[in-house]
């Protein structure tokens, strides 16, 4: 078990939107480094789970600087597509992460599955796997989730990636609608965030 309190932490990400939101999770008394200031690109993830490429990122960025990292895959998952795009949720954006050709995808999908996917609630849930690494060593692997359905076109400007068109259950609103102070206490990030907070 890793006793000590992580008081230097890098954030291994490249998503300025993910990098906001973990920053606002994490307690202030961290020192927070991101990858931009190494110049540092992101790994080949192939792993078959978010957890296995969370742990390919946070092992990887940790070796690379001698920092403790935290790393976080994340991505969207419909039931009616088989649960695509899942782990393959960036990369739906094309070479250069462009969420909007993501988005226009998941609608294409959609729309080849069945022609009147509008008419029902397409389940939908968004999944985050945390990890923290120092160096080869896994200090904690957690998930978080959050269940919802898909909008029939993008609302809001708010958030990134698919946010626009998720709507988390209960709520009529998506993500992208929502303040990101209302977003960033429900979401999946904050549920595995609440599962790693002892060791921060």
């Amino acid at each position: 078990m890793f006793k000590q309190k992580i008081d230097k932490l890098l954030i291994g990400t490249n998503n300025k939107g993910k990098l906001s939101e973990i920053k606002s999770l994490l307690p202030k008394s961290i020192k927070i480094y991101s990858t931009s200031e190494f110049k540092l690109k992101s790994p080949i993830e192939n792993g078959k789970t978010f957890k296995e490429n969370s742990l390919i990122k946070s092992k990887y960025f940790s070796k690379k600087t001698g920092l403790t990292c935290l790393a976080d895959d994340s991505g969207l998952e419909i039931d009616f597509l088989n649960k695509n795009p899942g782990i393959y949720s960036a990369r739906w954006g094309g070479k250069y992460g462009d969420f909007n050709k993501a988005i226009r995808r998941v609608y294409i999908e959609l729309n080849k599955k069945d022609k009147n996917w509008k008419n029902k609630k397409i389940k939908a849930r968004f999944i985050c796997a945390l990890s923290i690494s120092y160096l080869n060593k896994k200090i904690v692997c957690v998930s978080g989730k959050v269940e919802g359905h898909i909008s029939n076109k993008p609302k809001g400007k708010n958030g990134f990636g698919y946010d626009p068109i998720f709507i988390p259950l209960k709520k009529r609103k998506t993500f992208g609608e929502m303040k990101p102070s209302q977003k960033y206490k429900m979401d999946h990030r904050y549920q595995a965030f609440q599962k790693i907070k002892k060791f921060l």
